[in-house]
């Protein structure tokens, strides 16, 4: 469903051919907004014969994928209608790829820049640009077309305007987009495969295979959304909440008519908020942590003296969804999803204190799920970066000094990648990393870049003691992820289910490697992403320890699926 909002359009019409059914789609758009726009939602069957669609929006679930003009593999998330494309729903059976001659490797070109950062949303903007600006010569790598991250979404420069969402937090993030390229960084559309001691990285870009070596490396990779493994929480229409908010902000398109959003955390406040300013029927938001009470009154407070102006966010959203009459439950969670002929069933759970008892039903086109989310840690731990386990959150984070270096010199971490903070506390510390770096170079930084940093340090304070406000504020007084039936599928990709993975657990492999070799768990495009964190944390209750990096999948290249193909376009044949 689209939203029209007399914007000046700078877009061309185009007719897709979807399974010989046209389709109009506008160029600049992805492909999955415009399927989405049209109400179509199934963009593939697995193995198994079941449907999958549109998931995380970013590029990491590897769910929607389709075949695109005799191509396949491509994520209709990321992939940009630029005519009248030939596209299918993505089926089991593999494609061949033409076979080439084999290439000599040092046909690929290597970058040697001074600071690298890999990442184009606040963090990495805010760190690239203060690098530059200090005289580096910085390459910034982002695997999308539009800078700002998940955070800071972007138009995809459809219309001529920004129309209903130029918002704060749109303004930021075009400003600092702006800063970016007027400091004159080399931004580079490409997707990080490898990353390789001590700093190498390989990627895939347009133009070809591409191999980069800076003398500083900032890594700025961000987080996604962590799901809840339900019965049904695989099904078309069922998406993360960021998914949504990028079809409406990006491309401006609703998800669907009715829309249920349940988590755990501010960004389905948010989300829902603007899902229904832009006319959707939010039919309920579906909150995990208990109603805000004079119980956490401290943790208002905190949040009230550590920044007034995030706090007062938040009373908008709640206000906006209040004043549209959507109902705001707390300490409910999904409990099932079912495919119906209007849509989606999805029931939710109650807690009362003690257990889950059943809760309210609604109906809906679509399911927007949020439980908080998962550091995108992936170059930093390939290239030996000390993790330890936060065990409140259920994730690794990167150990880190002052400057956000790293435990392995010359690398250095900022924003949610390192462990959860938020966008504004991501570009403060990509502020210090970069002036850090730069020194370390031996680089003079200009004194208004130091005292940026010193402001930075003293916000980022700020902002982490808002952060840990916000975590008292939004705890669950319930567990999330009890919901699950033997037969509820833990690995998306490779549709393992509870039972599988106990029934291991139980015939002695304590291990998620273990676990991965009798099972296929954490073996599909995904790469562990949405299984790893709670297959570990099974094994460590079978097995009695305790949760650390070594419980997690290991990270191996390539960090992202990439085409064999595409790691070797452009070179050239051996005669």
């Amino acid at each position: 469903m689209r939203i029209e909002t007399g914007e000046a359009q700078t877009f061309a019409e185009v007719t897709l051919d979807f399974d010989g059914a046209p389709v109009v789609a506008r160029t600049g758009e992805t492909i999955a907004a415009a399927l989405i726009a049209a109400g179509l939602r199934a963009l593939r069957k697995t193995p198994n014969g079941e449907e999958r669609g549109i998931y995380c929006g970013m590029g990491v679930c590897q769910e929607c994928l389709v075949e695109v003009d005799g191509t396949a593999n491509l994520r209709a998330c990321m992939t940009k209608v630029s005519g009248p494309h030939r596209v299918r729903r993505q089926t089991p059976v593999a494609t061949a790829i033409p076979g080439e001659a084999a290439p000599r490797s040092g046909d690929i070109p290597c970058d040697t820049p001074e600071i690298a950062v890999i990442g184009g949303g606040a963090g990495g903007l805010a760190a690239a640009a203060a690098a530059a600006e200090a005289g580096a010569r910085v390459i910034l790598i982002d695997e999308r077309p539009q800078l700002g991250g998940q955070f800071y979404k972007q138009p995809a420069g459809l219309y001529g305007g920004v129309g209903p969402f130029e918002d704060a937090q749109f303004r930021d993030g075009a400003a600092l987009i702006e800063r970016t390229r007027a400091a004159g960084v080399q931004i580079v559309e490409g997707e990080v495969w490898g990353a390789f001691a001590p700093l190498e990285l390989s990627l895939v870009t347009a133009a070809g295979p591409r191999h980069v070596r800076p003398g500083r490396l900032i890594v700025a990779t961000g987080a996604y959304e962590r799901g809840l493994p339900v019965p049904g929480w695989t099904l078309p229409g069922v998406m993360t909440t960021g998914a949504a908010q990028t079809l409406l902000r990006s491309y401006r398109v609703l998800a669907g008519r009715r829309i249920l959003v349940a988590g755990n955390g501010p960004l389905n406040l948010q989300v829902a908020r603007e899902l229904a300013r832009a006319g959707a029927h939010v039919v309920a938001v579906a909150e995990l942590a208990p109603r805000p009470s004079w119980s956490r009154s401290a943790a208002l407070w905190q949040m009230l003296r550590a920044d007034p102006a995030l706090l007062r966010d938040g009373v908008v959203y709640v206000a906006g969804l209040r004043r549209r009459g959507v109902p705001m439950l707390f300490a409910h969670r999904l409990g099932l999803i079912e495919k119906t002929g209007e849509g989606l069933r999805a029931r939710l759970e109650r807690w009362n204190g003690v257990s889950f008892s059943r809760g309210p039903t609604f109906l809906a086109d679509v399911v927007c799920m949020g439980y908080g989310f998962m550091p995108s840690n992936e170059v930093l731990r390939a290239l030996d970066a000390r993790q330890v386990f936060d065990r409140a959150r259920g994730h690794l984070v990167t150990v880190r000094d002052a400057d956000c270096c790293t435990s392995v010199p010359r690398l250095y971490g900022v924003g949610d990648c390192c462990g959860l903070g938020g966008a504004h506390a991501a570009r403060e510390e990509g502020i210090i990393a970069a002036v850090a770096a730069v020194a370390a170079l031996g680089g003079a930084v200009p004194p208004r870049l130091v005292e940026e940093a010193r402001a930075a340090r003293t916000r980022l304070k700020r902002l982490r003691l808002f952060q840990k406000g916000l975590w008292r504020l939004f705890a669950p007084s319930a567990p999330a992820g009890t919901a699950m039936g033997r037969d509820v599928l833990i690995c998306r990709c490779e549709e393992v289910t509870l039972g599988e993975i106990e029934a291991a657990l139980a015939d002695g492999s304590p291990s998620v490697g273990g676990i991965k070799r009798r099972t296929r768990v954490g073996m599909g495009r995904c790469q562990g992403r949405y299984c790893g964190a709670l297959v570990a944390a099974m094994a460590a209750e079978r097995r009695g320890g305790d949760i650390d990096e070594d419980a997690f999948f290991a990270p191996r290249p390539p960090i992202k699926p990439v085409r064999i193909g595409d790691l070797v376009g452009g070179m050239k044949a051996e005669p």
